[in-house]
């Protein structure tokens, strides 16, 4: 499925609530489904900067296609990094690179966000896209 495709689903999941304590309840209940991240991958390396509560990002190439996993130890937190695999995760690197991720503002989320959740959001997404670009010069090479 291509990444708009699953924003789409995702802004459309998120508007059957009006309520922002709902929309939150959708976020924490995303988390909880989000496959624990093996301790191997809970490093310094892949501590994601300016979060305020600890993400970890891992990110493995195969087959030309991306696959993240991720973690936090803060239940909405884990939501938000839960989405984002969710729509980036199993793409290509310019799939990535060249993704808008409108979904956010669709859905309310950055104005919903204390604005140290908004810079952790904003820290994850450059940390993926860091890590497409890493692996488009690795395959460029």
């Amino acid at each position: 499925m291509r990444i708009n495709e699953i924003q789409d689903e995702i802004i459309e999941e998120f508007s059957a609530f009006d309520d922002w304590m709902d929309k939150y309840a959708l976020l924490i209940e995303l988390g909880n489904s989000l496959a624990p991240l093996d301790d191997k991958y809970k490093t310094e390396s892949n501590l994601i900067e300016g979060c305020q509560s600890r993400v970890w990002l891992q990110a493995d190439y195969s087959d030309g296609l991306i696959h993240f996993q991720g973690e936090s130890d803060a239940v909405i937190v884990k939501g938000i990094v839960s989405l984002l695999i969710k729509i980036i995760s199993g793409h290509t690197p310019d799939e990535i690179l060249n993704a808008d991720l409108y979904f956010v503002d669709k859905i309310g989320l950055k104005e919903h966000l204390s604005p140290t959740r908004s810079n952790g959001l904003v820290a994850m997404l450059k940390q993926m896209r860091l890590y497409a670009m890493a692996f488009k010069s690795k395959e460029e090479a």
